[in-house]
């Protein structure tokens, strides 16, 4: 694979693990307090399909 190759794929195993939303146990942590998570938020609110994220791997 050439550089950009090995970038692309870098950036999506990020991607991949930033939508993990911390694992299972943060998760099960959010919903044990009887919250959602903010994916879960975003899906009830916005139409299936219509959501675009960007900016995912913005820190705060």
């Amino acid at each position: 694979m050439g550089v950009v190759e090995d970038k692309i794929k870098e950036l999506k195993e990020q991607e991949d693990k930033l939508k993990e939303m911390g694992g299972e146990a943060a998760v099960k942590k959010q919903h044990d307090r009887g919250k959602l998570t903010a994916r879960e938020r975003i899906d009830l609110l916005f139409d299936p399909g219509t959501f675009r994220e960007t900016d995912i791997f913005m820190k705060h």
